[in-house]
């Protein structure tokens, strides 16, 4: 019997999970998304082209491969057909590749007119949400009342419905306007292209795979840092990004999980607010935003740029049980003189190096050491042997770090871009 192997971000997402995912596809029967919403988006530079995903697990590319969306996924049927619609006019006919779970959530109409007014209603306390409606639909799932994929094949309209009536007496409650004649008519609509594709008991598909030896590779969405439980909450999304939501995310036990493939940048990135202790709002910081184009793939926004930090990637590491590493946007340092890696935390004049609860309510410090920069273009090295004896410095140092071997460096945007270790 087959394990499930597990893709995740390690980091404040961003790290590149959609051209990994791409570039594995090839070695695998099935690729399954399980969990997040269209908040994420995934990016895919190969023959010249350019795709984001928002939804679609990232294997839909590589013919012939089946994609799953999870029971985990949060679905907005408009930001779906948009998505299908698009890859389908560019000659990707996704209908007969994807599955989708009957027990993923959908995002209505509503939800998006709560993720606003809630966002609006914290002030200068906003956690920075994309306002796709995320967290008002996972709120909804928490609370047992969500409305399912499956439910459009069971008395649909009746729970819409209600639903919708219990999410406009809070808009009203909050005294918040709206008008969502046009989003709804949109929506509905939206229903109908979605009914195109197979709806699934995805949890039974997937164990039926690994019990017929086909081999499975598990998408995760955002990064370790934005988990709900172990994240820089309150600044986090709606979903449990590390490995174990794998596990509720697409009904696979423990035992079966095999390789965690966790991915990181060679520097750190946050969207949004929240704790950034290796943040650099400096020439250095924008130097990196402009080398690594560091805008939001889905929201346009631009990027927090940082060293990268060893603290909260030790403590990802940890949770995630990661046996390989991934490292991504390796090049975007390549012009640097010095190299800085952030080791430990200065908090309130005592060092820690655990990821501390306290991180989003306290002054941080880094520590760091310096380290010489490569001064190398290695967009177009095919192999490890090309490489800088100081680029290689720095992949032993991370690796002594972290305690698990990085087997693939990326050094530039397109699928062939990517080095194997």
């Amino acid at each position: 019997m087959k394990k499930v192997d597990v893709l995740l971000g390690l980091q404040w997402g961003d790290e590149g999970k959609g051209k990994v995912v791409d570039v594995l596809t090839p070695g695998y029967d099935v690729i399954a998304r399980f969990q997040g919403g269209p908040n994420a988006g995934h990016t895919l530079e190969f023959d010249g082209n350019k795709y984001i995903l928002r939804s679609i697990p990232s294997g839909i590319f590589q013919g012939g491969k089946i994609n799953i969306i999870g029971n985990g996924v949060v679905l907005d049927p408009i930001l779906f057909k948009e998505e299908a619609v698009s890859l389908a006019a560019d000659g990707h006919d996704i209908v007969e590749q994807l599955y989708i779970s009957k027990k993923a959530h959908l995002i209505m109409p509503t939800h998006r007119i709560l993720d606003a007014a809630n966002e609006s209603a914290k002030g200068t306390g906003k956690i920075g949400t994309t306002g796709k409606g995320i967290g008002p639909a996972y709120t909804d799932k928490i609370s047992r009342n969500g409305l399912r994929v499956g439910d459009l094949l069971h008395d649909f309209d009746r729970k819409y419905n209600e639903a919708k009536l219990r999410h406009e007496n809070m808009l009203h409650a909050m005294n918040y306007g709206y008008n969502i004649a046009e989003l709804e008519r949109e929506w509905l609509k939206a229903l109908d292209y979605l009914k195109k594709f197979k709806f699934i008991d995805s949890e039974h598909l997937i164990n039926e795979y690994l019990q017929d030896d086909k081999s499975v590779l598990a998408e995760g969405a955002q990064g370790t840092m934005l988990d709900i439980d172990f994240g820089s909450y309150p600044f986090v999304t709606s979903s449990n990004t590390v490995c174990a939501g794998c596990c509720t995310g697409l009904g696979v036990a423990p035992r079966n999980i095999g390789d965690v493939y966790g991915i990181f940048k060679a520097y750190c990135t946050r969207v949004g607010s929240g704790p950034f202790p290796t943040e650099l709002d400096c020439a250095t910081g924008e130097q990196l935003c402009s080398r690594g184009h560091e805008y939001g793939s889905v929201t346009g926004r631009k990027r927090r740029c940082g060293w990268i930090d060893l603290v909260a990637l030790r403590y990802a590491v940890m949770i995630n049980g990661v046996t390989k590493l991934i490292m991504m946007k390796s090049d975007v340092l390549d012009t640097f003189d010095v190299i800085k890696a952030c080791v430990g935390y200065r908090i309130e004049g005592r060092e820690v190096t655990k990821f501390p609860f306290e991180v989003a309510d306290t002054d941080v410090e880094p520590v760091y050491i310096d380290m010489d920069g490569w001064k190398t273009d290695m967009t177009n090295m095919k192999s490890e042997d090309e490489f800088p004896e100081e680029f290689n410095a720095y992949l032993s140092f991370l690796e002594e770090e972290l305690g698990v071997p990085i087997v693939i460096v990326s050094v530039g945007a397109d699928r062939e871009q990517t080095i194997v270790r």
